[in-house]
């Protein structure tokens, strides 16, 4: 059962890859992501129990030793999270958009399950580091009173980190738009 999310960062490509390994073999646990990133960084993204995520990440930070940038684990994570980072969530109708912005992939998925959990709205993705030199950002969708709580929310609680950049949010989106974002 999918209940928590780990994240590895690290600042080798082969290392990476090695420890990644490693950690499918530590513990039962699934990956959602492992791609180098640019400037030749590396990032693992695994899921499953709370317990299984922690010791895959103990392992991986054990393999990747000095080439370990950054290791998170997040419990408890919302239900929605794991379609939005697939990008594969089922929206019927979009009436307002939020994105939030931040400075790390960890920082990202962190802000969607705050989202989801401060406010009636949905995820429509969280995009983490590629394409993104390591940011990530969220897209969600709602009742516009409900997506300005959301990001009031994000920022409330993530302005401490100093890896927010930026939120958004955009009333009645123009259906252009909507159908190239989803």
């Amino acid at each position: 059962m999918k209940k928590s999310i780990g994240l590895l960062e690290f600042k080798s490509i082969a290392k990476g890859i090695e420890a990644t390994d490693q950690m499918l073999k530590s513990a039962n646990v699934e990956l959602i992501l492992s791609s180098p990133l640019c400037p030749g960084k590396y990032i693992t993204l695994l899921c499953g129990d709370v317990g299984a995520v922690k010791n895959a990440v103990k392992a991986g930070e054990h393999i990747g030793g000095t080439f370990v940038i950054d290791s998170y684990v997040i419990p408890n994570v919302h239900e929605e999270i794991f379609p939005a980072l697939t990008a594969t969530t089922d929206i019927d109708k979009i009436s307002s958009i939020g994105i939030v912005e931040t400075m790390s992939a960890i920082t990202a998925i962190m802000a969607g399950d705050i989202a989801v959990k401060a406010a009636n709205v949905q995820l429509l993705e969280i995009r983490v580091a590629r394409g993104l030199g390591g940011k990530g950002f969220i897209l969600l969708t709602g009742d516009v009173g409900a997506v300005k709580s959301a990001v009031k929310t994000c920022e409330n609680q993530l302005e401490q980190t100093g890896d927010m950049i930026s939120t958004v949010v955009i009333a009645s989106p123009s259906k252009d738009l909507i159908n190239k974002l989803v």
